[in-house]
């Protein structure tokens, strides 16, 4: 089934022409099935979210991997409603379409974690950037062989469960030409850490690596451990055996030490009482030090 229509056409002009604009016909002779492993694809000029036009596809019976990418997306959300803004064609913003059928909906919360570590991998093959993972999945960077402290990339997962068939979807905006002057403070890009790739090549790298691990995810029925996952992502992620500000819906605020990830994904945390508690849902600020009540100094 098509997606419903959706803001612009791919052809909508820009006032100035993109200079790494992706190429739909190029994506599509690569992923479509069957020759690869996406379902459907499209890139639209500018719309508003992504996420929120997949969303709508899914009710209206959209195929599992479905994929949908943006040159502008004008109202992005991030975790705790925060909004996430890109010049065209500066970044990659893609939403993914998926219906894991036969995997217990307590273990689709390894959805985004999973994405994380395959947008990690993704940009370890194809530059010589330092990468990292911010519990759950905010992508780090840095220069090569330097510490990942620098925010460039994050994803949002969202659920639908009121069709005939629930479905997941999963949102990515990754900084990739972006100067440092059109960035926020603690943000970074692969042009401003000094990697130079074709946005068709990354995405292109991306779909294929995520729909593979989460292949292999669903074909597990999701358990985290029989595909590896939760060992990679415990490597992978900076947040472990730091000390951390979580921020959490209703501006409630706790300083911990981060410990591990449990199996289901959740973040274990020992407070300065000496309590430990897992956090399912939240936001992190990775701290240098945490004497008494007071973060010492934030890293991002």
């Amino acid at each position: 089934m098509d997606l419903p229509p959706l803001a612009d056409p791919l052809d909508a002009p820009f006032e100035t022409p993109l200079a790494d604009p992706l190429d739909v016909d190029a994506l599509r002779s690569e992923l479509l099935a069957p020759a690869g492993p996406v379902a459907r694809l499209d890139v639209v000029a500018r719309t508003g979210s992504t996420n929120a036009d997949l969303l709508a596809a899914a009710r209206a019976g959209a195929p599992d991997r479905a994929v949908l990418a943006a040159e502008l997306q004008q109202a992005g959300r991030g975790r705790l409603d925060r909004r996430w803004t890109s010049p065209p064609g500066a970044g990659l913003t893609v939403s993914v379409l998926l219906r894991p059928s036969g995997v217990p909906t307590a273990r689709w919360g390894w959805l985004p974690l999973l994405a994380g570590l395959a947008l990690l991998r993704t940009v370890t093959e194809l530059t010589p950037l330092a990468a990292a993972l911010k519990w759950p999945n905010d992508l780090l960077l840095g220069p090569p062989g330097g510490p990942a402290v620098a925010k460039c990339a994050g994803l949002l997962a969202e659920a639908d469960a009121g069709g005939a068939e629930p479905a997941v979807v999963i949102g990515i905006g990754l900084n990739v030409r972006n100067r440092r002057d059109e960035l926020p403070d603690g943000a970074s890009s692969l042009h401003a850490e000094g990697a130079e790739v074709s946005r068709n090549a990354l995405l292109a790298a991306l779909l294929r690596r995520l729909l593979a691990d989460e292949a292999a995810w669903r074909a597990a029925g999701g358990d985290p451990d029989a595909v590896g996952l939760l060992a990679d992502y415990r490597a992978a992620c900076a947040t472990l055996g730091s000390p951390v500000r979580i921020e959490q819906p209703g501006g409630v605020s706790t300083f911990a030490t981060a410990f591990d990830v449990d199996g289901d994904g959740r973040l274990l945390v020992r407070e300065q009482s000496g309590a430990t508690r897992a956090v399912a849902a939240g936001d992190v600020v990775h701290l240098r030090a945490i004497p008494g009540e007071q973060a010492a100094e934030q890293l991002g």
